[in-house]
């Protein structure tokens, strides 16, 4: 069937440029606050793509997982120290479409059950979220979808399973056959398997397959021992020696990214260097699709303040600059809920928020202690600045650098640390900060778009040279630091925060306090750049002329 049954239809015709029906896979979909089924860049850019898909009228719909515990709550110990709460999330607007069937996990039956979310509750296609958390189930089967990328790996791979295969099956209790599956990352790969049993041919599946490939590091794509995947069904009942046939897989380790290029028409990386990065990565693989690029974006209709928009469109510099104060004061509410300082609009104020990883050094800046200290206590050039972002919940590593930060913040009261970025406080953040500073290992961002919501809303990025800012920075828009040695590794990192603090130091405040005119000019500049190409409505629409 090449429809929707009625009551999951699309509430529009469909424009015609958009009427090819596409099934989008993802394991994270940032929709709304109130719906946890994201924990960051990965969601927030499949969010914005479901929005400007409903706005632009495309024939698409998204298949994701609805996660008992959410990725989980951030909050703080006793010592302040954060804190990993898991709490059980319920929503009242997702709708039980009483379908329900069966995979087999690990020579298990479990049961597998489908909510739907209407579009017009927050503006997007037609979303199915499947759980196992569900009647007929014990309690393993149905702690599966209990949390968003668990710890265990083969409750992970389990997770995998019920968005391939599980979202395979859905689409067949629909009746609905579309042209394209989109696979938003390499989780879903398992339906590959429930196609080629279906369809008996990898040609014919590689018509209908596309893949987004968001990882530019050969080590950072998910493998798995391919006994342990046939050993949990996730071959979908094929014989392994078939599985290696049409696979290409000669020894034991069964790559998830290589597997879905293999059975794509087309992949696509999410900027342009990381098309560079991503093809000469797979280059000494065979049978990989074309590798092009569709450079991520977000929705500017959800992200941006209409007020600053208002005054964007009539390059109203005065209005800019009077309502990013008031953002700024909003924001500033929360910094005094949360850390009991009071900040000030008057005074530059600089974000680092994304989710807390190694390669992201969101602690690159404190490390030049000395000079940081001169930086935070200067009187003439006064600066506040906020941390934000979850860590990984069992990455140890990267809470101890969320932890020190927090205690470093005890010696300045213009620094702050905050817990529980998600969309509202990302969004927060985005409309109160006078800079946005990212300072990725350069080539280690895919593409990274927290920068552009924050030009959106009149925030000047401040940058290492790396994913889309190579498409979107120069010297009238941004501030962008020269790409330092990649080796060592502790000079790369020595570089990068000298030439920080030099930009910091003697370019971005001297202009805030000195030239205010020259800092409204280019903060307008930055907000007709990022507008020009970074709203998720261009991106949506290169997925059908480019990908689809």
């Amino acid at each position: 069937m090449k429809n929707l049954p009625e009551q999951y239809a699309h509430p529009y015709p469909f424009a015609s440029k958009f009427k090819k029906s596409v099934v989008y896979f993802s394991m994270e979909f940032a929709i709304d606050q109130s719906l946890k089924t994201y924990s960051g860049g990965l969601g927030f850019l499949a969010g914005s793509h479901m929005r400007s898909a409903y706005e632009l009228k495309q024939n698409l719909i998204g298949i994701g997982m609805l996660w008992k515990y959410g990725y989980y709550d951030q909050t703080r110990n006793a010592d302040n120290s954060m804190a990993v709460q898991f709490r059980e999330k319920m929503y009242s607007f997702i709708k039980d479409t009483g379908i329900r069937f069966q995979l087999t996990i690990q020579n298990r039956p479990v049961w597998v059950a489908a909510y739907f979310l209407p579009p017009k509750t927050f503006g997007s296609v037609p979303m199915f979220f499947l759980t196992t958390d569900t009647e007929g189930n014990d309690s393993w089967a149905r702690s599966l979808s209990y949390h968003l990328y668990d710890v265990d790996s083969s409750i992970k791979v389990a997770q995998c399973m019920i968005l391939g295969l599980g979202g395979m099956k859905l689409l067949d209790e629909l009746n609905y056959q579309p042209d394209i599956y989109h696979f938003n990352e390499a989780h879903a790969v398992s339906g590959v398997f429930h196609l080629y049993k279906k369809l008996g041919k990898v040609a014919d599946i590689k018509k209908q397959v596309v893949f987004t490939t968001h990882t530019p590091e050969e080590a950072g794509n998910d493998k798995h021992d391919i006994n342990l995947l046939a050993s949990m069904n996730f071959f979908n009942d094929i014989p392994l020696t078939e599985i290696r046939k049409i696979t290409g897989i000669k020894d034991n380790i069964f790559n998830h990214s290589l597997v879905a290029l293999r059975f794509s028409k087309k992949a696509n990386a999410v900027s342009k260097l990381h098309g560079d990065v991503s093809r000469t990565m797979w280059s000494g693989h065979s049978g990989v699709a074309p590798i092009t690029h569709v450079t991520n974006a977000q929705n500017s209709l959800y992200w941006v303040d209409e007020e600053l928009e208002k005054a964007r469109k009539k390059s109203d510099l005065k209005k800019i600059a009077t309502r990013k104060k008031e953002l700024k004061a909003t924001l500033f509410k929360t910094v005094a809920d949360q850390s009991g300082k009071l900040f000030d609009p008057n005074v530059l104020t600089i974000v680092w928020a994304r989710r807390f990883a190694a390669y992201k050094r969101p602690d690159l800046l404190t490390r030049d202690r000395e000079r940081f200290e001169r930086i935070m206590r200067n009187t003439r050039y006064p600066i506040q600045f906020i941390w934000a972002g979850k860590p990984y919940p069992f990455d140890g590593g990267a809470i101890t650098i969320f932890n020190q930060l927090y205690y470093l913040s005890h010696l300045f009261p213009n620094m702050a640390v905050l817990t529980g970025y998600e969309l509202a406080l990302s969004k927060t953040l985005k409309d109160g900060s006078d800079v946005w500073l990212n300072t990725p290992i350069v080539t280690r961002e895919a593409s990274g778009t927290s920068g552009m919501t924050a030009a959106m809303n009149a925030s000047l990025n401040f940058s290492t040279f790396d994913g889309w800012i190579c498409e979107f920075a120069n010297d009238q828009n941004s501030f962008v630091v020269p790409v330092a040695p990649s080796y060592p590794e502790w000079e790369r990192d020595n570089t990068d925060i000298s030439n920080l603090l030099d930009i910091l130091e003697y370019k971005i405040l001297p202009m805030y306090y000195d030239n205010q005119a020259e800092w409204q000019k280019m903060a307008l500049q930055s907000m007709n750049d990022v507008n020009a190409f970074f709203d998720s409505d261009r991106m949506a629409t290169e997925y059908y002329e480019k990908v689809y």
